[in-house]
């Protein structure tokens, strides 16, 4: 929309505002010049520097007030001056519109261009279609992973970036998802492959989603070369087959060893001791992988899910915004504006998440007790919390016992939000949540419950593990490190925490806090 110094624009404006000014003076009169300066200030709004809205707009007004000091036949002094205070009034108006005009809209180029890097610089490879299956945006590392230029594939249908023996399965797929559109990852259960340029075949994991405009059908499908995992894959097959192996021609030679041991003498049975002895550790050791190994794929399961949604989001929303260029359209982009800022605050919440636990791993997080009014804290965070409650809920508070506490503040300020807002996320919307908070015989005791989806007694005893998630809440946004940041909070201040729940009738949680007497000076 801004141009730098357009010279032609500045001279008309110059142009304009003379002749208005020149005109009101040989026709004073005539209060239809005003409106050459009013032209002249809107005509500002083409310039970029905000300099020029403020100059033009000082000098009309400099004008009209200099005119009310010209000779006007049959109008009396308080005629004039309401004249010309109206139409200064209008240009002073006007300056400050077109000031705020200029600064919306280079919020929104701002913005515009992050989303573009978003776009251009993202490393997994995104492909647009339209509702016919023809590609019609490709970013540069879809470009660099199917060795096509953009403008080969512009214009083609998806099934060239696509082997041709799975052609016909494809389009059949690809009506069905048009008929029933939704965010999906595809190839649970199966393998997919993409063809390159070059004829070259090469796994991948895809996951889509879609958007209408003016009424017209159009799917994003994000792209991954998965070709090093596969390998990996496979690598890890052959070390298991190859374990299993060993395993077993280890069972073979104890077998061996226990037909011989009542011939051996003490020696003989001490080394078989030692050989069982390591036998057990080996187990343990490979336990305690495949439980890491668990939580690596639960933590890479979680992060794929929970990054990919609101970056789809930013990326939709982004979309849409290059396609609203008229001023009447600022309601929508206001609207796709929020979108992305929400889900920039998901992807915060979700680093946060992770900055906790690290340091809490790291052993970089002390509790600093102090003393402090819990009434007014805890009805301060409650306030704080209700900004994030759905539509109808409400938490019904109540506090018993002495105001003044001892314990961290801010752990216990991440406790309760944590709490509360689990509560809310997995409560329907006008569901209520009562908190209860009681300050009695030097122990802080709260009480979170709710009448949420509740938890399996299967999913209970794996809550307070990072990463978990019960299989019922897998379609609601988290990491699976609440509780567990939660449950190490309450340890670093030496309390406990209970866990009741039952499916579809809600969660409660109880914690209590020693309340320690600070040392006397």
């Amino acid at each position: 929309m801004f141009k730098e110094r357009p010279t032609h624009i500045l001279m008309f404006c110059f142009i304009v505002s003379l002749s208005a000014a020149v005109l009101q003076y040989l026709n004073p009169g005539i209060l239809f010049f005003d409106y050459g300066l009013i032209i002249a200030v809107l005509l500002t709004v083409f310039l970029k520097s905000d300099f020029y809205t403020k100059l033009f707009g000082t000098v009309s007004v400099g004008f009209i007030i200099i005119s009310g000091f010209y000779r006007h036949d049959n109008m009396n002094l308080q005629q004039v001056m309401l004249q010309h205070l109206f139409s200064a009034t209008i240009i002073v108006t006007i300056t400050l519109a077109v000031l705020y005009i200029k600064k919306l809209y280079r919020s929104i180029e701002s913005d515009e261009r992050q989303v573009n890097a978003l776009f251009e610089h993202a490393t997994e490879g995104i492909v647009l279609t339209n509702s016919r299956g023809e590609i019609i945006l490709v970013n540069p590392a879809a470009s660099e992973l199917f060795l096509y230029d953009k403008e080969e594939v512009l214009g083609k249908p998806i099934e060239t970036l696509i082997p041709i023996r799975f052609h016909d399965g494809h389009e059949a797929y690809r009506r069905s998802f048009y008929q029933t559109p939704s965010n999906r990852s595809m190839g649970h259960g199966r393998d997919l492959f993409a063809r390159k340029k070059n004829g070259q075949e090469f796994p991948v994991e895809v996951s889509l989603s879609y958007y209408h405009q003016e009424d017209e059908f159009f799917v994003i499908a994000f792209v991954v070369d998965i070709t090093s995992r596969k390998e990996s894959e496979m690598e890890l097959r052959r070390q298991k087959k190859q374990l299993e192996t060993i395993t077993e021609e280890m069972r073979n030679l104890n077998a061996e060893l226990e037909n011989k041991v009542e011939q051996r003498t003490l020696i003989l049975r001490e080394a078989l001791q030692e050989l069982e002895k390591s036998e057990t550790e080996l187990s343990e050791a490979l336990s305690k992988e495949k439980e890491l190994s668990e939580i690596k794929s639960r933590f890479v399961s979680m992060a794929s899910h929970e990054f990919r949604t609101p970056l789809s989001t930013v990326l939709s929303s982004a979309s849409l915004l290059s396609k609203y260029t008229l001023t009447e359209d600022q309601e929508k982009r206001d609207k796709h504006i929020k979108r992305i800022k929400d889900s920039v605050r998901h992807l915060n919440e979700l680093l946060e998440d992770f900055l906790s636990l690290g340091k809490l791993e790291e052993g970089r997080i002390k509790a600093d007790l102090g003393e402090f009014n819990a009434r007014e804290f805890v009805t301060e965070t409650v306030d704080e919390i209700k900004t994030i409650l759905k539509s109808k809920q409400a938490i019904h508070f109540t506090y018993d016992g002495s105001d003044l506490a001892i314990s961290d503040k801010l752990m216990v300020k991440n406790i309760l939000i944590n709490l509360l807002g689990n509560a809310s996320k997995f409560s329907a919307d006008d569901s209520p949540i009562w908190l209860t908070v009681s300050n009695l015989d030097g122990t802080l005791r709260l009480q979170v419950r709710d009448e949420g989806i509740g938890i399996s007694d299967e999913d209970q005893q794996h809550l307070f593990s990072s990463f978990f998630r019960a299989k019922n809440v897998v379609n609601i946004e988290g990491t699976g490190l609440g509780l567990h940041i939660v449950k190490r909070y309450v340890e670093l201040l030496n309390g406990s925490i209970r866990l009741k729940s039952q499916l579809n009738q809600g969660t409660s949680i109880d914690i209590e806090l020693p309340s320690p007497a600070l040392t006397s000076a």
